[in-house]
Formats: structure tokens, C-alpha cells, sequence
């Protein structure tokens, strides 16, 4: 999702890359549904969330996508309306493992993400 590459220098000389977020992540485990549009029809795949944040989201799936293919995400929220419809691009495919990027988010669900991100923040 937006990750900065700073690059510092291990014990032994050689140059590591650390990834910094822009947004924190915090834990969330719900189920989700993910639509993708392939080969001129539409797949659908659910799986668990793993962990949320204020641009994207990371889950774990019944199906393997591509980094770069666009998808509609869907899964609950606590709060109104209840259910976040999102779409969003596969920033990480690792087998069933992957990492989605927020992409069209309208202003109430960025507030909403935001009410979301403090709730989980504070543990609740």
C-alpha cells in the first residue's frame, strides 16, 4: 500500500531496505468477498481478513489473484452502513495471501475507515 523504502545499513555493512507505512495496520478478521473480472466474466472468491488499515486491507483467499488486477471487495464493518463495498487493486499476491489497495473510496467511507482505524487503535 503506500510504503517509502528508507535504506539503512545492517551490523555487517550491507545496504537493508525497511518498509514504512503511510497508515498503520491494525488486526481485523472478518470474512470478505472479492469479485474479479477475468477472461470476460466475473470470479468470486471469499476468504478472512487479517488486517485493515486506512487505505487497504490484507486477506487471505479461497483463490489465487494477480498483483495489479482490480477487484470489488466487500466485508462488515462495525459501524454504518455495516458492510464497506470497496474497490480496490492487489498491491501483493503471495499464494492464497494477499494485499489490496483502496482505490475508489467515496468521502463517508474515508471517514468511515478513519472511525474504523481509531476503534481498532483503542482495542475495541
Amino acid at each position: 500500500m503506500g510504503r517509502k523504502k528508507d535504506m539503512t545499513k545492517s551490523a555487517t555493512g550491507s545496504k537493508k531496505y525497511a518498509k514504512v507505512r503511510r497508515f498503520e495496520r491494525y488486526r481485523y478478521d472478518v470474512r470478505v468477498q472479492v469479485s474479479v473480472f477475468r477472461d470476460g466474466q466475473s470470479t468470486d472468491l471469499w476468504g478472512r481478513t487479517n488486517e485493515l488499515g486506512f487505505d487497504g486491507i490484507g486477506a487471505t483467499l479461497t483463490g489465487e489473484l494477480k498483483t495489479g488486477e482490480v477487484v470489488s471487495l466487500e466485508f462488515p464493518i462495525p459501524l454504518a452502513p455495516l458492510v464497506m463495498k470497496v474497490r480496490a487493486i492487489v498491491r501483493y499476491s503471495q499464494g492464497l495471501r494477499c494485499g489490496f489497495e483502496f482505490l475508489i473510496v467515496t468521502s463517508q467511507q474515508r471517514e468511515t475507515m478513519g472511525q474504523l482505524c481509531e476503534r481498532l487503535a483503542n482495542g475495541a
